[in-house]
C-alpha cells in the first residue's frame, strides 16, 4: 500500500519526513520523492501502521495492484505510543492481574518488562500537585506504569469531545444537505404487479399438519402436559370454627368479623327516603370521615347501565385485606386483679418517723433573696448569703442575726467548713465568724498565720491574698481572686481542700485550692459541657462533677473517670451524696429529682416529679435517712430514703411530707435547703428574703 502526504503537512508538525516509531527499517527503502516536492511511502501489504502523534490529510491511496481510490481526510489518534506497544506485548489483559508482581508484561522476545521503581506518598503526591505546573496534564498508564504528559493537541481534543463537538478541528457538520430523492410527486406506483394467488388461500402444508395433530390428539399419542403441584401447603386463615376446619381445633382463634350486608342506600335506584337533601349532603360533607354514618352519597340512575365504576373499590378491598391481616385476633382470659393489689405495699409515713412536719422558725434580715445557706458541724450556728451582698451568721435556736458581713458582691454559694477543730466560712471569701468555741477560731487564725511562702513561686489559676487590716477586722482571713464570678464552693471532708465552680470560663470552670498550702489546680485539660455543680465523696477519694444532661465521676488518686452517669433531665441545677457514699440525688430544672444507685447502673434507680417547677435544691441528712428537695413552687417535699446494707436490696424511697411557707417572688421560690446535721430538721432559704426553720 502507498500512501502520498504533501509536504506543508510535515512542515506543519516539524518534520520532513514520516517516521514510525521502531520501523524504521520497513520505512527507509520505501520512500520515495516526487517532483512536486511531495514524497511517497510504500508500506508492506497486510500491515497496519499507526502513526503516533500526526493527523495526515490523504489525496490518494493506492494497492500493490494500482487500483485507485480517493479519500477527504484521514484521522489517526492518539492512543498510546507505537513504542509502548511493540514493547508491553499483553494485549487487552487487565493490569489488575500484576499488581501483585514485579513485572507488569513481556517484550517481544519474551522477557518480562520490571515495573519502575515508584515511591511516591500522599506526601509526594500532593507536593507534586502544588508544584509541578504539569500535573493537571499528566495521565499515567497503567500499561506501561509511567505517567504520559498530554500535549496541547490532545488536550484540546479531550476538551472537544467533552463539551460535545467532534475530534476533528476540519469537520463540517453543518454541510449542505443533499437531496436523494426527487421532490416531483408520482401519480402511477413503481411497480403494478397484482397481489401473489398464495396471499389469500390457505396454506395446504400447514393444513396438514394441524389435521395430523388433531388425529393423534384423538388417539391418545399427544397428552396435554400436567400442571406442576406446588409442594406448598395454603390454609383459610379466617375459615369457620367447624371441628374439620385446620384452625377450628385452635380455642383461642376468632374468625374474621362478617362485611355488613348492602342496603337499600347502595341501591342503584333508591327510594326516594334515602336520597340525602341538600342540607344533609353539605353537613355530611362537613364532617369527619370518622363520624359519618355512611361512607358514600346514595344516588339514583335511571338503568343498571348507567351506573359507573365504583371509584374506591381497590381502596375498600386494600383496607379490609390491611385488617384482617393486621388485627390480631385470639381470645384472651381477663385477669380480674385489684389494682390496688399493684401498686407497691408502702409503709405508713407515721411509721417512718421522725422527720420535720411543721414550720417553728423564721429568720428575717436579708433585704434580697436569700440564695444559700450552710449549718456549722455542731448544729449550733447558721450562715446565709444574699443577693444583698452580705453574710449573715445566726444562732440556730433562737433565730437571732449574730453577725453580718458585707463581702462586696452577690452571694451565691456559702459552705461552713466540715471540720469541727476549724472554724472557717467559705464565700468568695474565707471567713472566720468568731463563733463558737474561742480555742477553736484562735486555732484557725494560729493555722492561717503559719503559712510559709515557698522559694519558688509556681503559676496559678488564682490569686491568694491577704487581706488588709480592715478586712481583717470583719473577719476575713484569704481572699482568692478568680477570673470569672464564682457560682459554686464545697469543702472537702477533711477541711483543707476547698473546690470552686466558675461561669463561662471555657475549660477552666473547675478549680481546686489547698488552703495550708494556698496553692490552687485546674483538674481538667478540658471541660466536657457546661459545668453545673461539683462535691467531694465523703470517704473515697471521687469527685463528682455534673454538668447539664450527666454526672461524671472521677478517680482523683488514679486521674481516670469512672462513671458517666446519665440523668435522662434537660438540665442538672444541684446535686447531693449520700453519707454513705454509695448513692446520688441530682435536682432538674424540668421538675425531675433523679435517684442513682452507684452500685446498680449508671442510669437513674428512681425518677421523683413531686413537684410542679424547677428543682434549685437538694440535700441529704447526715444521720437520718432522709433527703429534701426545694423548687420553685415554694415548696419543700421530705422523703425517706432509706439504704441497706444488703447489696440485694434496693433502696426504700417515701415521700412523707410537702412543707411550704415561701411566697413566690418573681416566679421564684425555694432557692436551697439544709439539713441540721444532729436533729431531723430542715432549713430552707427562699426568694422571699427569709430563712424558715422546719422541725
Amino acid at each position: 500500500m502507498i500512501v502520498e502526504a504533501s509536504s506543508p503537512t510535515i512542515r506543519q508538525h516539524g518534520s520532513s519526513r514520516v517516521m514510525v516509531p521502531g520501523m524504521e527499517h520497513l520505512l527507509r527503502p520505501a520512500r520515495h520523492f516526487l517532483s512536486d516536492g511531495s514524497f511517497s511511502v510504500q508500506y508492506p501489504v497486510g500491515y497496519t501502521v499507526f502513526s503516533p502523534r500526526l493527523t495526515l490529510p490523504l489525496s490518494r491511496v493506492m494497492n500493490s495492484q494500482a487500483c485507485a481510490f480517493r479519500l477527504s481526510t484521514f484521522h489517526l489518534y492518539f492512543l498510546k505510543s507505537l513504542s509502548e506497544d511493540i514493547r508491553n506485548t499483553v494485549g487487552n489483559v487487565p493490569m489488575e492481574w500484576y499488581q501483585d508482581y514485579p513485572h507488569i508484561g513481556y517484550d517481544l522476545e519474551g522477557k518480562k518488562i520490571f515495573k519502575p521503581i515508584r515511591n511516591k506518598d500522599e506526601l509526594d503526591e500532593f507536593l507534586d500537585k502544588m508544584e509541578n505546573p504539569d500535573y493537571w496534564r499528566t495521565v499515567h498508564d497503567k500499561m506501561t506504569s509511567t505517567d504520559i504528559r498530554l500535549t496541547d493537541e490532545q488536550i484540546s481534543l479531550v476538551h472537544r469531545l467533552q463539551s460535545g463537538q467532534f475530534g476533528d478541528v476540519n469537520f463540517n457538520e453543518y454541510e449542505p444537505y443533499i437531496d436523494f430523492f426527487s421532490g416531483e410527486t408520482m401519480i402511477h406506483p413503481v411497480t403494478n404487479r397484482p397481489q401473489d394467488k398464495r396471499s389469500f388461500i390457505p396454506s395446504l402444508i400447514e393444513k396438514e399438519k394441524v389435521s395430523k395433530m388433531v388425529h393423534a390428539i384423538k388417539m391418545g399419542w399427544i397428552k396435554p402436559r400436567k400442571p406442576k403441584e406446588s409442594d406448598l401447603q395454603f390454609y383459610d386463615l379466617w375459615a369457620k370454627e367447624d371441628p374439620n376446619a385446620i384452625l377450628g381445633r385452635h380455642k383461642m382463634h376468632v374468625p374474621a368479623p362478617k362485611m355488613k350486608l348492602p342496603g337499600h342506600e347502595e341501591s342503584y335506584n333508591p327510594p326516594p327516603e334515602y336520597l340525602l337533601t341538600e342540607e344533609e349532603r353539605l353537613a355530611w360533607e362537613q364532617q369527619d370521615p370518622e363520624d359519618r354514618k355512611l361512607s358514600f352519597l346514595p344516588q339514583k340512575f335511571s338503568c343498571l347501565r348507567s351506573v359507573p365504576a365504583y371509584s374506591r373499590f381497590i381502596h375498600e378491598r386494600f383496607e379490609r385485606c390491611l385488617d384482617l391481616y393486621l388485627c390480631p385476633r385470639q381470645r384472651k382470659m381477663r385477669v380480674n386483679v385489684d389494682p390496688e393489689d399493684l401498686i407497691p405495699k408502702l409503709p405508713k409515713p407515721r411509721d417512718l418517723q421522725p422527720f420535720p412536719t411543721i414550720q417553728s422558725l423564721i429568720y428575717r434580715g436579708h433585704s434580697s433573696l436569700v440564695r444559700c445557706i450552710s449549718l456549722s458541724p455542731s448544729g449550733q450556728w447558721l450562715a446565709s448569703g444574699s443577693d444583698d451582698c452580705t453574710v449573715r451568721l445566726w444562732e440556730v435556736s433562737t433565730g437571732r442575726c449574730m453577725k453580718t458581713v458585707e463581702v462586696g458582691g452577690a452571694v451565691r454559694s456559702i459552705v461552713w467548713n466540715p471540720n469541727p477543730a476549724i472554724c472557717l466560712v467559705a464565700v468568695l471569701v474565707l471567713l472566720n465568724p468568731y463563733l463558737a468555741d474561742k480555742l477553736v477560731y484562735n486555732a484557725t487564725d494560729q493555722l492561717i498565720a503559719s503559712y510559709v511562702e515557698p522559694e519558688e513561686e509556681r503559676p496559678q489559676p488564682v490569686q491568694w491574698q491577704v487581706p488588709e487590716i480592715e478586712d481583717s477586722d470583719k473577719g476575713f482571713r484569704l481572699i482568692i481572686t478568680h477570673p470569672k464570678s464564682v457560682k459554686q464552693v464545697t469543702w472537702h471532708s477533711k477541711g483543707d481542700y476547698l473546690a470552686s465552680v466558675l461561669s463561662d470560663n471555657s475549660n477552666m470552670q473547675v478549680l481546686i485550692h489547698q488552703v495550708s498550702k494556698r496553692r490552687s489546680q485546674n483538674p481538667f485539660r478540658k471541660n466536657k459541657g457546661l459545668v453545673q455543680c461539683v462535691s467531694f465523696h465523703p470517704i473515697r477519694p471521687y469527685f463528682f462533677v455534673a454538668s447539664q444532661r450527666c454526672v461524671r465521676v472521677y478517680n482523683l488518686i488514679k486521674q481516670e473517670l469512672m462513671k458517666k452517669l446519665m440523668a435522662n433531665c434537660k438540665w442538672i441545677s444541684s446535686m447531693a451524696i449520700h453519707p454513705g457514699g454509695d448513692n446520688v440525688i441530682c435536682g432538674s430544672y424540668d421538675s425531675r429529682l433523679s435517684w442513682f444507685d452507684l452500685d446498680l447502673s449508671t442510669k437513674p434507680y428512681k425518677v421523683l416529679r413531686h413537684h410542679k417547677k424547677a428543682l434549685r435544691g437538694v440535700a441529704f441528712h447526715k444521720n437520718y435517712p432522709l433527703f429534701a428537695s426545694g423548687s420553685d413552687d415554694g415548696s419543700v417535699i421530705v422523703c425517706h430514703g432509706m439504704v441497706y446494707n444488703d447489696l440485694l436490696q434496693n433502696p426504700l424511697i417515701v415521700p412523707v411530707k410537702v412543707l411550704k411557707g415561701h411566697t413566690l417572688t418573681h416566679n421564684l421560690g425555694v432557692l436551697d435547703v439544709a439539713f441540721h446535721p444532729t436533729q431531723p430538721w430542715v432549713f430552707s432559704s427562699g426568694a422571699d428574703a427569709t430563712i424558715r426553720l422546719f422541725t
